[in-house]
């Protein structure tokens, strides 16, 4: 009889935990899913730019020219791994845009543009992308693979978050080398 409070609550626990991992990403203006944050700060703001830029190559992103000099745009990718955590390997790839803007004393960015492309095995056994067409993330699933989509959600949530975490971290505690002077060279030949 102590087998049923048990299992009980037990199930609770799971349904709990259940509803807290269910935390999506807001939708924009457009129906795209967006990561959005202002931060107000005192950092200057071209060393804001050198700490971003910093950034961008620490995380290996690829920095995306645009025709405006104020937006600093790069894209990224993650990787959804599926599977227990020793036997886990990567079903797809979730392609992002990560946008930066700095304007007297503050700084925003967002994570938009989710596409998601699914892997295959290759014939020598590597997982490959499938296909160079991403799926948006906002594209609606059929009913067979629901539950699957909303973990690429999920995950894709979670990623979000700890990346505006770390660039957070990264801007503010980053230190910004000084610039070297340059090195001076003597010529011999003339004197």
């Amino acid at each position: 009889m102590k087998i049923v409070p048990l299992l009980v609550l037990l199930l609770g626990f799971s349904m709990l935990l259940g509803a807290q991992e269910t935390a999506q990403l807001p939708k924009d203006e457009t129906g795209k899913y967006l990561y959005y944050e202002v931060v107000n700060t005192a950092i200057p703001q071209d060393t804001l730019q050198i700490r971003v830029q910093q950034f961008i190559q620490k995380q290996k992103l690829k920095p995306v020219v645009l025709a405006s000099g104020k937006q600093l745009v790069a894209s990224g990718k993650l990787v959804i791994r599926k599977g227990a955590a020793m036997l886990s390997h990567p079903s797809g790839e979730i392609a992002y845009r990560f946008y930066f803007e700095t304007n007297g004393g503050k700084y925003r960015f967002w994570l938009s543009d989710f596409e998601f492309f699914p892997y295959q095995k290759d014939r020598y056994g590597n997982f490959v992308p499938s296909t160079t067409v991403g799926i948006p993330l906002e594209t609606d699933p059929k009913k067979w693979n629901v539950e699957q989509w909303e973990d690429y959600r999920l995950q894709t949530s979670k990623y979000a978050t700890a990346f505006a975490a770390r660039l957070k971290d990264h801007l503010l505690h980053k230190t910004v080398p000084a610039p070297q002077p340059p090195e001076k060279k003597v010529i011999t030949k003339t004197w």
